[in-house]
């Protein structure tokens, strides 16, 4: 079976000036997976941008309108966090589109995974608000269409950026098919992921929260990921696992920092597949959020990306 890698260069057209979340992010990136060879491994398919109905399954039409407004004004801030510039409303369209792209391939079968390497990133944005350096919730778009589009059962998120998911919690805070998992560092921004926070009505029970405080030692944030993670897909036995890929939480971010190493991603890498592996096939779909020292989001995305075509490879056999 075959891994799908998503890039695309209009991502470096979302132009935030001095700010972490900027085109240097991936431009470090590409640059380094062309030089080790990992490039030329992977499936690059082709996709479009997400429609305005697609991302409406998720957010309101007034936030959608503002967030197209002010780029086709020059651009702006649309919170102390959050830049836009002129082209900032397509590329996010075009990062949500690969979003759905590559949920829509995993799940029928044409990949067995797929990483998505966009920007800007969104699992803070809400159903009614682009927050904290992004402007559309790509991962919590995806896991609606897989839902009602391609009628996935019960999706899986799992987010292991160092900043909660707030925007993927609310989303799906009373929704039965779409389950959120995320380890986070707390307290800290947004303020929201505490342990108690499982979701209400037909949802209650499909969040699960695994706040970390800082200075926790590495490899016991790591065994308590793996312990949650496993009791919460046992109840939940997900059909289709997504991940919420931030690598904010390495030791050398400048926004984040959970004490985590590099090879510390390839750990958590490895644990939600053995997730996938027992409740949906290997079926993974990942994409990219946090991760701001560039030259280690380079590093990390890179032991990310070998662990998911060795996943591929083995799956395949």
């Amino acid at each position: 079976m075959t891994s799908l890698l998503y890039y695309h260069d209009r991502c470096l057209q979302h132009q935030t000036g001095k700010h972490p979340e900027c085109p240097l992010r991936l431009t470090t990136c590409t640059t380094q997976l062309r030089d080790k060879k990992i490039w030329e491994k992977w499936t690059l398919p082709t996709f479009e941008a997400a429609t305005l109905e697609q991302v409406l399954m998720v957010h309101d039409r007034d936030m959608i309108a503002r967030t197209r407004e002010l780029a086709e004004n020059g651009g702006g801030e649309l919170d102390a966090d959050t830049v836009v510039s002129h082209d900032s409303y397509k590329v996010a369209l075009l990062a949500a589109g690969a979003a759905i792209d590559a949920t829509r391939k995993v799940v029928q079968g044409d990949a067995s995974n797929a990483f998505c390497m966009i920007r800007p990133p969104g699992h803070h944005a809400t159903t009614d608000k682009a927050m904290g350096f992004c402007l559309m919730n790509n991962i919590a778009i995806a896991a609606a269409l897989a839902v009602k589009e391609l009628d996935v059962p019960k999706v899986l998120i799992v987010d292991w950026d160092v900043h909660h998911g707030n925007g993927t919690q609310d989303i799906f805070w009373r929704d039965e098919n779409v389950a959120f998992f995320s380890m986070h560092r707390y307290p800290f921004y947004p303020g929201s992921g505490d342990r108690d926070a499982v979701g209400e009505g037909p949802g209650k029970g499909t969040t699960w929260n695994l706040p970390v405080p800082y200075g926790t030692d590495r490899m016991a944030t790591l065994t308590t990921f793996e312990y949650q993670l496993q009791e919460f897909a046992e109840r939940i036995q997900p059909d289709l696992v997504m991940i919420s890929a931030g690598f904010d939480a390495h030791k050398d971010d400048p926004v984040g920092d959970l004490g985590l190493e590099t090879e510390d991603f390839a750990t958590l890498t490895n644990i939600v597949q053995q997730i996938a592996n027992t409740w949906c096939e290997g079926r993974i779909v990942s994409m990219l959020e946090g991760g701001y020292n560039p030259p280690r989001l380079a590093d990390s995305i890179e032991v990310h990306l070998r662990e998911l075509a060795k996943a591929s490879v083995e799956n395949a056999s």
